[in-house]
């Protein structure tokens, strides 16, 4: 019976320091995994891809409509633009977030994709309550920009996912695009800002910041009947010509107009004559510095290097105030002195190649700051725009915007005609 004592003691004891063995295990482990939690997060903040993740899981949140899947500028009544239509699809898609990206294009067909297969450019709120495309104030017109963007995302989506509706689509858009917006001038094809320039016989309205150089070179390889590149040659011809212009200023400084008049008898450049559709350097232009610095690292045009190197106002500007400013004159009169995150997000590719440690101290002052590692997002609330242009201008910084379609082979292309 003694013995009998003694073994279910032993028993006993042994459970017991198998026990304390367990605890001490389970909290070594639990400390562990909160470390490694710690650590995740640090190594999470301190990725510039898992940084530009959580700002997109974040944008999707803020911005983008759960029912519907369409953009919203809550900072204008929650109107949807084309534009704002291809930077969610754009973004989709070098996140490869497939689901966000086939919603938000299928909104954009139901509700945005015309007749001719350009893109109603502005949704909203009617006087009536109802919801659909503002006519009454321009809305069914087509901003080939947006255009432009939503055709280069189809086409990386094919790149991406492999599925040949992307680029049949991509390919009814290019063409339309040339169809409805490109008009000749002397022999030679130009870009107009909309799809209703084509009908006025004299003079066409430009946007140089809606030219997409890397956009017309892959649209030259779906479209082989039109002369895409020499679309690329005459949108450097306009950017070039229009920043050294003097326009309706006694100079220039270099700096790209928002919006130019192009004379269709003698090719000429003209300032717009409208209080509404300027000169200025402002959120428009400042796009052009980059698309074309992605036109650069893609396809190392030495134009866009070169222009960039020719015109070193901004560069001037920043040594010697260490700021960009919303608006500028045509003249390099400062309008607005707000400097907002779209406008460091837009010029940072022009600084990054005149001046590479300039562009580092422009990251690290003005981008980088914008987020808040903690929260894993924008330190403080950014509207559409901002947070677009902010979050572009960090990717292209970090060289995180991979050219998909540079993957296809021209078999690839025709492959998916069959």
């Amino acid at each position: 019976m003694v013995n009998n004592i003694l073994s279910i003691l032993n028993q006993t004891i042994w459970i017991g320091v198998f026990v304390l063995l367990m605890v001490i295990l389970l909290i070594s482990l639990s400390n562990t995994s909160f470390l490694k939690e710690v650590s995740f997060r640090n190594n999470y903040v301190f990725s510039n891809q898992a940084m530009l993740e959580a700002l997109w899981e974040n944008y999707k949140e803020e911005y983008i409509e759960d029912s519907s899947f369409r953009t919203l500028d809550k900072q204008r009544d929650n109107i949807t633009t084309s534009e704002g239509q291809s930077y969610a699809m754009l973004r989709a898609v070098w996140q490869d977030d497939k689901q966000t990206f086939d919603k938000s294009w299928q909104w954009t067909k139901d509700n945005l994709w015309k007749e001719n297969k350009l893109f109603a450019w502005l949704f909203g709120k009617k006087a009536d309550g109802s919801y659909g495309v503002l006519n009454d104030i321009g809305g069914n017109n087509a901003a080939i920009d947006g255009d432009t963007d939503i055709a280069m995302a189809l086409l990386f989506a094919y790149a991406r996912w492999g599925d040949s509706t992307y680029l049949l689509e991509a390919d009814s858009i290019i063409k339309a695009i040339w169809r409805e917006s490109v008009v000749m001038v002397n022999n030679r094809p130009y870009i107009t800002s909309n799809d209703i320039e084509q009908f006025n016989p004299n003079e066409v309205l430009l946007n140089p910041s809606y030219y997409a150089p890397y956009a017309h070179r892959m649209f030259a390889m779906i479209d082989t009947e039109n002369d895409w590149l020499d679309v690329v040659d005459t949108s450097y011809e306009i950017i070039i010509k229009s920043s050294a212009l003097d326009l309706d200023k006694d100079k220039a400084v270099g700096l790209p107009p928002d919006w130019v008049i192009l004379d269709r008898n003698t090719g000429g450049l003209r300032a717009p004559q409208s209080s509404n559709i300027t000169t200025n350097y402002s959120f428009d232009a400042h796009r052009v510095k980059w698309r074309l610095y992605l036109d650069y690292i893609w396809y190392g045009d030495s134009r866009a290097k070169g222009y960039f190197q020719n015109n070193n106002f901004l560069y001037s500007i920043w040594n010697q105030e260490q700021n960009i400013y919303n608006t500028y004159s045509h003249d390099g009169t400062i309008l607005d002195e707000g400097s907002s995150p779209a406008v460091i997000g837009t010029n940072i590719g022009y600084f990054a190649l005149v001046n590479p440690d300039v562009a580092k101290d422009i990251y690290e002052q003005k981008l980088l700051p914008l987020y808040n590692r903690d929260t894993q997002n924008w330190t403080d609330s950014l509207g559409y725009y901002d947070s677009n242009w902010a979050w572009f201008g960090m990717a292209i910084y970090n060289n995180l915007l991979p050219n998909y379609f540079a993957t296809l082979k021209t078999q690839d292309i025709q492959e998916a005609y069959k």
